[in-house]
């Protein structure tokens, strides 16, 4: 059976209509151009992270490799939304393939699940830093965060192509209308003519299972870093450890507390005009704002920063 045979079958058309950001708003135009602003400043922002760390030997730890990971995570997540909203904006147009729609879910499912075990990786990251660090060299050593990264990467994929692949199987025949975006699961669910009550349900035990596990691996790291923090008798010590431990836990709330809302709160909570809020939050904004809090907060980024803009200056007298 051919891709334009399956999808007559399972949909009686070929596109979906994406009811957008703009379609409520009073200044279009205005708010495209914040969209792109903020869809600049973050990928600026994450690439330049990622640059710093990959260019400066001492930001070649552990923790940073992570944050770079994350960073592209970042990245890759804004992209695969915003790009098209403003140019459907653009154009006038406002529809979206099955076959893109399925690629656009599996995308974004699989770079929030990586992006939750990241998160989980880095805290089990600061507490072998912080509680046992004459050892952390050794037990952190970089084949370690390969497999740990590659871990992330595999179960986020995994995550996405489970619930893509069930998702994209139902037969949609309620209308041709997503209220969002982009293809997210539960509003595509919504178009299904069949029950999905089953499916809803083995979603949400996924989605806690999902994100059970990496809360476990935060909240366990954090406790004894707390508990290690109350003993240590260096104050400059201490108040290293609690710099790094909450910009950590900001990104945290920002990723876990989207999660929670959109895969696990029951659908009575929900309404298309919240759901395109949360979204945009932790689509387009949580990317912009997870450089700024590694960066401002953080004197070893902010040195390389001021280290690389020195260079352009030393250059020049140098060639005078």
């Amino acid at each position: 059976m051919d891709i334009t045979t399956w999808m007559n079958n399972h949909t009686g058309w070929t596109d979906f209509i994406l009811v957008g950001l703009f379609s409520q708003s009073q200044h279009p135009s205005l708010l495209c151009v914040a969209i792109f602003v903020v869809f600049l400043m973050a990928l600026s922002g994450n690439a330049l992270l990622i640059l710093l760390i990959h260019s400066n030997v001492q930001l070649h730890t552990p923790m940073y490799y992570f944050i770079s990971q994350l960073s592209l995570v970042d990245m890759m997540y804004i992209s695969i939304t915003v790009p098209k909203v403003l140019l459907d904006q653009m154009l006038d147009v406002s529809t979206i393939s099955v076959p893109e729609c399925g690629i656009q879910m599996f995308l974004y499912v699989t770079l929030g699940g990586s992006g939750h075990f990241l998160l989980a990786a880095m805290a089990y990251d600061r507490y072998m830093a912080i509680c046992h660090p004459l050892h952390y060299p050794m037990l952190m050593n970089h084949r370690v965060c390969l497999l740990l990264v590659s871990g992330c990467w595999f179960l986020g994929s995994v995550d996405g192509f489970m619930l893509t692949s069930i998702t994209m199987t139902f037969p949609f025949c309620k209308s041709q209308k997503i209220h969002h975006f982009f293809c997210e699961v539960p509003a595509v669910m919504k178009l299904s003519c069949s029950d999905t009550s089953l499916y809803e349900t083995l979603m949400y035990l996924c989605c806690v299972l999902m994100l059970l596990i990496p809360v476990t691996v935060i909240s366990v790291s954090y406790s004894c870093i707390l508990l290690n923090i109350h003993r240590m008798n260096s104050a400059e010590g201490r108040r290293k450890a609690l710099a790094t431990c909450s910009s950590h836990m900001m990104v945290v709330m920002l990723f876990y507390g989207a999660a929670v809302y959109n895969y696990m709160l029951p659908s009575s909570y929900h309404t298309p005009q919240k759901d395109m809020v949360v979204s945009v939050f932790y689509t387009i904004l949580t990317p912009v704002l997870n450089p700024l809090i590694y960066s401002f907060r953080n004197k070893d980024v902010t040195g390389a920063l001021r280290k690389m803009l020195s260079v352009e200056p030393f250059f020049r007298e140098t060639v005078k």
